[in-house]
């Protein structure tokens, strides 16, 4: 089964970590083993589910240490995974929008309680680490297209099921992928901020978009943002793929907020908005 996650990630120049962490990431590019960006949100989907089918269910997945790694002019770009940091925040997060009862029933108190107390204690040992991965199952935050232009993205129907050397049943390298310098990132981030502040009472749009500034602002100038809609692509067909241009959408809306112009800023959200609840529709699909 597919891991229909969606993923925003930061990739930093080595020279951005610790001497320490900065040593273990060259000789783990160095290795050129590294996992690629289609099967790592696999890679830890089944680790959490080794997790929960064990005697007794574990509410932590156990995985290796892995990084997602590029070059970008020459220079090796590295991308943590840290699977354990963000198993503990997801957990916390999990719990804190659910009422007490409901929650106990996924995950027991106990068990979050411990998994706070790790991450209070991974967090005092290494103050200068954070998460480089954003994850959404389901649906692409919109959000997220603040970040990137409609001409960084790029988008790959994949090799056919069945093709010579594809495994049956699924398209393989099928991917739609926007990369953009962190500099441009932050500065499309402060003009969507500014619109909305200027436009919209402060609630949850403005306030998402600031959290997402304020995450990006914890990195390395010349870091590299990468949005990728990882297993989703697998939900779209060919038509649907190359007529999802989000960013594109997400764009326009803000320009017509920004003139006044409401009736289009509706529109232009409402394309953008329909294609991410087509998506999510599908989780509750029979």
């Amino acid at each position: 089964m597919e891991a229909y996650v969606a993923q925003l990630r930061v990739y930093e120049p080595l020279a951005a970590f610790p001497d320490d962490e900065r040593r273990h990431w060259e000789a783990y590019a160095a290795a050129g083993s590294t996992p690629g960006t289609e099967h790592g949100p696999e890679l830890e989907r089944e680790a959490g589910l080794r997790a929960l089918a064990g005697l007794p269910p574990a509410v932590l997945p156990q995985l290796a240490e892995h990084a997602y790694v590029t070059q970008v002019d020459g220079a090796t770009l590295v991308c943590p995974w840290r699977t354990g940091l963000r198993s503990w925040e997801a957990l916390l997060d999990f719990r804190a929008e659910l009422p007490d009862e409901l929650a106990d029933a996924f995950a027991p108190r106990a068990a979050a309680e411990a998994a706070e107390e790790q991450l209070e204690r991974w967090q005092e040992r290494h103050p200068d680490r954070r998460s480089h991965v954003l994850s959404s199952t389901w649906q692409v935050p919109l959000r997220w297209f603040v970040l990137v232009d409609a001409a960084e993205r790029v988008a790959r129907p994949g090799t056919p099921a069945g093709a010579a050397g594809a495994p049956p049943g699924r398209r393989t390298a099928r991917s739609l992928v926007y990369r953009t310098a962190m500099s441009r990132a932050r500065r499309r981030g402060a003009r969507a901020l500014s619109v909305l502040r200027r436009t919209l009472d402060e609630g949850q749009v403005t306030a998402g978009v600031e959290d997402l500034g304020r995450w990006l602002e914890e990195f390395h100038p010349l870091s590299l943002v990468e949005l990728d809609y990882g297993g989703l692509v697998h939900l779209l067909d060919d038509d649907e793929l190359a007529a999802d241009e989000s960013a594109r959408d997400v764009a326009l809306a803000l320009k017509a907020l920004g003139e006044g112009n409401g009736e289009q800023a509706a529109a232009a959200y409402a394309l953008v908005s329909g294609r991410m609840k087509a998506l999510q529709a599908v989780e509750s699909a029979n």
